[in-house]
């Protein structure tokens, strides 16, 4: 059984390009790679082969877990959403309670995180820990040299 993932409509549309990319682009290009390199003669001396054999089986893990993925994919309606707590989608603005410098993070799904754009996953140990929390509350996420605090100062959409 698949496991559920919540996404936006953008998010699910960049998995099902990136599926769809892999399996016309790129199965054929490792085909054609694995079949460059029988035509070189002897395979059990041939590391073209076997590069290519390996490239291809990673492509098409990467498939594999693309396409459980969708197959536990839901679009998030965010009209829905209850705007007090952290939940997916949520914009949370917080502070570190230890230096003073505030964050604004958006939660989503795994395949969404991008740190530099602010959104985390909320699977990571910060996302985990906003999960839920309110304006006011304190998060304590447990980081490996310890605990940090962090107070939730807006949430918003």
């Amino acid at each position: 059984m698949s496991k559920v993932s919540y996404y936006t409509p953008e998010g699910l549309k960049k998995l099902r390009d990136e599926l769809q990319q892999l399996k016309d682009v790129e199965r054929v290009k490792a085909s054609k790679a694995i079949a460059e390199a029988r035509d070189k003669g002897d395979l059990s001396e041939n590391a073209e082969y076997d590069a290519a054999k390996e490239a291809q089986g990673m492509l098409e893990m990467r498939i594999s877990k693309l396409e459980e993925a969708l197959a536990g994919a839901r679009i998030i309606d965010e009209s829905q959403l209850d705007t007090s707590k952290a939940l997916v989608l949520s914009k949370v603005k917080i502070k570190n309670q230890t230096n003073g410098m505030e964050m604004t993070y958006t939660l989503v799904a795994d395949g969404e995180a991008d740190l530099a754009s602010g959104k985390i996953s909320v699977n990571s140990p910060i996302g985990k820990g906003l999960l839920g929390k309110s304006v006011g509350d304190v998060a304590e996420i447990q980081v490996p040299n310890g605990v940090m605090k962090f107070d939730v100062i807006e949430i918003s959409r």
